[in-house]
């Protein structure tokens, strides 16, 4: 679903002067050039709220593959598809990234930085200030784990260098905005940058944008990350436990150069409960907000099929590519064994990726 403001789902407009607003979640008053066309103004911390939880998310993954990272930040219910917590989630990314692959930082204190620094530059900086907020997240990523301050010499330098570098990328393109593609070029600019001038070497994908159904200005074919992504099915008979599992990791590890998909040939009337309790506990991620069962004529033909492993009865899959990853079906079982099966099919997606890549 397209949507851009989060009161009525209404197109934004942009102002030409600042005017006084009242944001409709918090009733805080303040100037700003940013409202629906219905009047609806919600303010920086409101659009943001639930942010904080991504320190810890940080703090846990393990990944050196910077886009991964914001993928999965992207993927939490406080992102939209465009906002300021975007100017955060980049610099949160990359240092978390550079921490993987080997760089010296106190990671726990960089991210509370980032979260400090990136709350400063507003929404819609990239048209009021000519300067990005995902490309200025960039510059602020390269001062934290250098140590530049005002009085700095060569991270001072270095800082500066690397917000030009990102926002000359942005401004290459062009707009309208988008707060995803911009993201994806910032960081793909500090990977390069950072191996560069820092030694340090994160791994630097490639990208296929998933988001253009939900972005009103998407700018299409001149969009760099604008390509036809394969199609990944994963199978399973009711569509209702394995299936989902896969198909929610899938959009959190996979969604920048693949469409996933989950089906079955018989559909229960929900997700498994004890899938959706676990994985809302320990990943964080709904698996009810956008995800229900299907039948494999609801979704589209696809590229590579993956089947669950089924014990009884498995699905006839007509694919061009078929995978069987043979996991016991975990439902009534408890949640220990539960969760076995669920890091079983996140490293088996992981490692899909990792497949596809070479």
């Amino acid at each position: 679903m397209k949507e851009e403001c989060l009161i009525c789902k209404a197109p934004l407009e942009y102002l030409k002067e600042d005017m006084e607003m009242e944001c409709e979640l918090c009733h805080k008053k303040e100037k700003s050039k940013t409202r629906c066309v219905n009047g609806h103004y919600v303010c920086n911390e409101c659009h943001m709220q639930g942010i904080d939880s991504l320190v810890g998310i940080c703090m846990e993954e393990k990944s050196d593959n910077p886009v991964i990272i914001l993928n999965k930040m992207m993927s939490q219910p406080f992102c939209h598809m465009h906002g300021p917590e975007h100017h955060i989630m980049v610099g949160m990314a990359l240092l978390t990234a550079y921490r993987n692959s080997g760089g010296d930082i106190d990671l726990k204190k960089a991210l509370v930085e980032m979260n400090s620094r990136g709350r400063s530059v507003p929404g819609g900086a990239c048209g009021f200030w000519g300067a990005c907020g995902a490309g200025i997240s960039t510059g602020m990523f390269l001062s934290i784990v250098t140590g530049s301050t005002p009085l700095g010499e060569d991270n001072f330098g270095l800082s500066h260098k690397m917000t030009a570098s990102a926002l000359e990328a942005i401004g290459e393109v062009g707009g309208p905005r988008c707060c995803k593609r911009d993201s994806y070029l910032s960081i793909l600019q500090a990977v390069d940058f950072v191996r560069e001038n820092l030694g340090i070497r994160m791994e630097r994908p490639k990208i296929c944008c998933s988001y253009s159904s939900r972005n009103n200005q998407c700018i299409g074919k001149r969009c760099p990350f604008c390509k036809k992504k394969k199609k990944i099915a994963f199978i399973c008979v009711h569509n209702s436990c394995r299936s989902q599992i896969a198909e929610a990791f899938g959009k959190q590890y996979l969604s920048d150069f693949c469409d996933c998909y989950s089906a079955g040939t018989e559909v229960r009337t929900q997700i498994n409960q004890d899938a959706v309790r676990l994985m809302k506990q320990e990943y964080g991620i709904d698996m009810e907000r956008d995800q229900y069962v299907k039948l494999l004529s609801d979704i589209p033909e696809a590229d590579i099929y993956v089947s669950m492993g089924c014990n009884v009865t498995c699905p006839n899959i007509p694919g061009k590519e078929v995978i069987n990853w043979g996991l016991e079906d975990p439902t009534g079982k408890q949640d220990k064994e539960f969760m076995d099966v669920i890091r079983q099919i996140e490293k088996n997606v992981r490692n899909f990726r990792e497949r596809k890549e070479r």
